[in-house]
C-alpha cells in the first residue's frame, strides 16, 4: 500500500552500517522514512533491504539519493576515505556525522565538508544500539542551528532527546567524549571490582546491589564539587587529599593481595600522591582538578601520542 505525502516523512540515506548505523537505518524505517543504505560489506544490509530499504552501489550513489546523509563510520579517516570519491555529490547535502571522533576532528570534519558545499551537523549518541529510537535516548548536536531546527523530526526518530549544544561543531564531539571519561572510567572501576570479588569468592552479582548504591551516590557528589570546582574552592572541610591518599592506597593494597591487576588502583595512587607532593595534603582532593587540568601536571602526552610522567617519580 502506498503512503500518501502526509504519512511519509520523507528519505534519509545512512553510510555505515555497524551496529549503531543499522539501528538508525531500523528505526527511520519503523518512523515511515525512506532510507538509502550503503556498507562497504553490503551482505549486513540485507535484513534492511528486506524491510523496504534501498541498498546504493556507491557511496556516491547513496549521498545523490537524499538530502540528509547519516554517517555512521569507525573514525573520520574512515569518513573522509568513504567520502572523498562521492565528492561531486556533495554539494547541497547535510551530513548528520555521528561518527565518534575529538572536536578538533569534527571542526575539520566540518571545514572538509563546507568546501564541497555540505553542512555538517555533528553528533554524540548517548546511547547504546537498543537505545536507538527509544524516547528516552538522547544526542548532543552542534554545528548550523538552521539544519538542526529543519531536520529535527529525523534527529528524533533516532533519539527522542535532541540537544543543540551551539554552532561550534566541535561542541558535540566534546560533550560526548566527556561522557566517555566518565563512563569508561566507572565501568573499569566495576570491573576492578569484580575480579576483587571473584579473588574473595564473590560473584559480581553478590557485590552488584552495593555496586548499585555506591554509583546512585556519585550523581550527589558530581554536583556537590561542581560548585566547589567552578569558584575554585578546594578547601578541606569535608575531605581531605591526604585522607583520600590513605584510602586510595587500601584499595590498592587490598588488590595487590588478592593477587588481581593493581594497574587501576596504582594510578589513582599516583594521582592522589601528585596532589600531596604539590602540597595540597590539606586541600580536597577536588584540588586534583587543578592539576590535571594543566599541561606538565600529573601526566602529559609526548609527541608520540603517549603519555609520560612528569615532574616527581609517581612510583
Amino acid at each position: 500500500m502506498s503512503r500518501t505525502a502526509t504519512e511519509y516523512p520523507g528519505a534519509v540515506t545512512v553510510i555505515g552500517l555497524g551496529p549503531m548505523g543499522r539501528a538508525m537505518a531500523a528505526a527511520l524505517l519503523d518512523r515511515g522514512y525512506g532510507v538509502t543504505v550503503w556498507n562497504r560489506t553490503a551482505s549486513r544490509a540485507d535484513d534492511l533491504v528486506t524491510r523496504g530499504a534501498v541498498l546504493a552501489s556507491s557511496p556516491a550513489d547513496a549521498v545523490a539519493a537524499n538530502e540528509v546523509v547519516i554517517l555512521s563510520l569507525t573514525d573520520y579517516a574512515a569518513v573522509r576515505a568513504v567520502l572523498e570519491p562521492a565528492a561531486r555529490a556533495l554539494n547541497g547535502r547535510v551530513l548528520l556525522n555521528l561518527t565518534s571522533a575529538t572536536p578538533e576532528e569534527a571542526r575539520d570534519g566540518a571545514r572538509w565538508a563546507a568546501e564541497r558545499g555540505a553542512v555538517q551537523l555533528t553528533g554524540g549518541v548517548n546511547s547504546s544500539p537498543t537505545g536507538i529510537g527509544q524516547p528516552e535516548s538522547a544526542t548532543f548536536y552542534s554545528g548550523p542551528r538552521e539544519a538542526f531546527d529543519r531536520h529535527r523530526p529525523v534527529l528524533e526518530a533516532l533519539t527522542g532527546r535532541v540537544e543543540h549544544q551551539g554552532e561550534d561543531p566541535g561542541l558535540a564531539a566534546l560533550y560526548y567524549q566527556l561522557g566517555m571519561v566518565i563512563f569508561w572510567t566507572s565501568m573499569l572501576s566495576f570491573w576492578q571490582a569484580a575480579a576483587l570479588a571473584r579473588a574473595n569468592g564473590l560473584t559480581a552479582a553478590d557485590i552488584l546491589p552495593h555496586a548499585e548504591e555506591t554509583a546512585s551516590s556519585l550523581a550527589e557528589s558530581f554536583a556537590f564539587y561542581a560548585e566547589r570546582i567552578d569558584a575554585g574552592a578546594h578547601d578541606g572541610d569535608v575531605d581531605r587529599l591526604a585522607m583520600g591518599l590513605a584510602s586510595a592506597e587500601h584499595v590498592l593494597h587490598t588488590s595487590a593481595e588478592a593477587g588481581v591487576d593493581t594497574t587501576l588502583p596504582a594510578a589513582v595512587v599516583d594521582l592522589f600522591r601528585c596532589g600531596t607532593e604539590a602540597g595540597h595534603a590539606e586541600d580536597s582532593f577536588s584540588s586534583l582538578v587543578e592539576l590535571m587540568a594543566k599541561p606538565g601536571g600529573p601526566t602529559e602526552p609526548g609527541t608520540d601520542g603517549r603519555v609520560r610522567q612528569s615532574g616527581s617519580s609517581l612510583r
